[in-house]
């Protein structure tokens, strides 16, 4: 959530960022709000004063021995006027408050563009995108063919259980998707970050706190019942929330944690997307790398947080490439965010594996995460990505892995998680 201290500050810079993202709440209409706020708090505050004026007359009377009744009942009318001006400022408050969760965050850092085609390469991986294929004397067949031929995934009993979008893994696939989270969390470990395994289910509290709700509600699984519980869109949800209403040692900062989960998304805008196979999904695996970070330093630990995830990308001897998106292709709560997509050849795209974002204090203000620096509160900034996602980095390894004889070549770093295999074979 922005700070409205600095919006009242600078108004025409606020109201101009914020609109270059999709916004459905004008700054313009949360600055009305404040405007009609604000006489009344001073009011409040002149009333209250009175009241205390009120009150030391009338125990100066008291002690006089004199009668104080005037005095109590014009001391009453204040308590009454003030109670009814709270009552005011409250409600006020409220609407301010939800209308700042509907703004996005702004994007000083981040390229000037209105979508994704204003996004920018910042930086290829160190394998050429056509690597495996500039000298292909065979037809690679699609991740969905390849794996029905290799007996890994089953796409069909998926949508027979669930419906579309909850790919089933099976066999090898199962053992290779383990492999590939084992792996990442490993080189987690091996990184100094702290693992969890948190909840998959959370309250609208901690959904509104990463800036889920109120939002995006339409997107996100609910539970029916009366506890009002969501099932989790990305680990990012509990791991920022774990320290919410928390104060955390400026030594220990940046905090690195990270956690495997299950993610849920329903996405209801995804109509007319491409949701063959592993590629949109509702149900999927995740590993997610969160950052509560020192504010003057959320930038260095930014580049440290992405840089992470590159490396996992070249030890799976995957093509990749850094895009640093543009204020318009930004998501809702990020003021920076680079994504890491992998090529696939198959497809002829290249696919998002990995979102990494600076937040700055826009979390940490809504979840009220702080440090203290020399002397004073103040919020942390707040950094995630993925560390990665399995669907699209395993449509990545079957077009980019697949030979020639219709078997997938296991990536080096992935055989000791299982058991030393190279290949997986087509089924006989």
């Amino acid at each position: 959530m922005l700070d409205i201290k600095k919006i009242r500050e600078n108004p025409e810079y606020y109201i101009a960022e914020t609109e270059k993202k999709y916004t459905t709440v004008s700054l313009k209409d949360v600055l009305a709000i404040d405007n009609e706020r604000r006489p009344l708090l001073t009011e409040v505050e002149r009333l209250k004063s009175e009241r205390n004026a009120e009150s030391k007359k009338i125990g100066d009377l008291k002690k006089k021995g004199e009668n104080a009744d005037e005095a109590v009942a014009a001391m009453r009318a204040l308590g009454d006027k003030i109670d009814e001006l709270d009552k005011k400022l409250k409600d006020l408050d409220y609407k301010q408050t939800e209308m700042l969760m509907h703004v996005p965050n702004i994007a000083p850092r981040s390229p000037e563009g209105k979508d994704s085609s204003d996004n920018v390469v910042e930086k290829d991986g160190p394998i050429p995108f056509d690597y495996y294929t500039k000298n292909d004397d065979f037809a690679r067949v699609d991740h969905k063919t390849l794996g029905e031929r290799l007996g890994i995934f089953d796409f069909e009993r998926g949508a027979k259980i669930s419906g579309s979008g909850f790919p089933v893994y099976r066999g090898l696939g199962s053992r290779l998707e383990r492999a590939l989270i084992q792996f990442f969390l490993d080189e987690h470990q091996k990184a100094g970050f702290e693992e969890f395994t948190p909840p998959y289910l959370v309250t609208r509290n901690t959904m509104r706190g990463t800036g889920q709700l109120p939002k995006f509600e339409e997107d996100m699984y609910r539970c029916d019942k009366d506890d009002d519980l969501f099932l989790i869109p990305t680990a990012e949800v509990p791991l920022t929330n774990l320290y919410a209403g928390e104060v955390i040692p400026e030594s220990e900062l940046p905090k690195r944690i990270c956690a495997y989960s299950a993610c849920f998304r329903r996405e209801a805008g995804s109509y007319g997307k491409d949701t063959r196979g592993l590629l949109r999904l509702h149900q999927f695996n995740k590993v997610e790398m969160v950052y509560f970070a020192h504010p003057e330093h959320s930038y260095e630990d930014h580049e440290e947080l992405t840089r992470f995830g590159e490396k996992l990308l070249e030890k799976l001897g995957l093509p990749y490439h850094r895009l640093a998106l543009c204020k318009g292709d930004l998501g809702f709560g990020a003021a920076k965010c680079y994504d890491l997509e992998v090529y696939a050849p198959v497809e002829k795209k290249w696919l998002e594996v990995s979102s990494c974002s600076n937040f700055e204090d826009y979390q940490a203000r809504r979840a009220n995460i702080k440090t203290k620096i020399n002397g004073k509160n103040t919020f942390v900034h707040t950094l995630n990505g993925s560390g990665l996602a399995t669907p699209r980095v395993m449509v990545g390894i079957c077009d980019n892995y697949q030979q020639k004889d219709g078997s997938l070549l296991i990536p080096e770093v992935l055989r000791p998680y299982m058991g030393g295999m190279e290949r997986i074979e087509p089924k006989k």
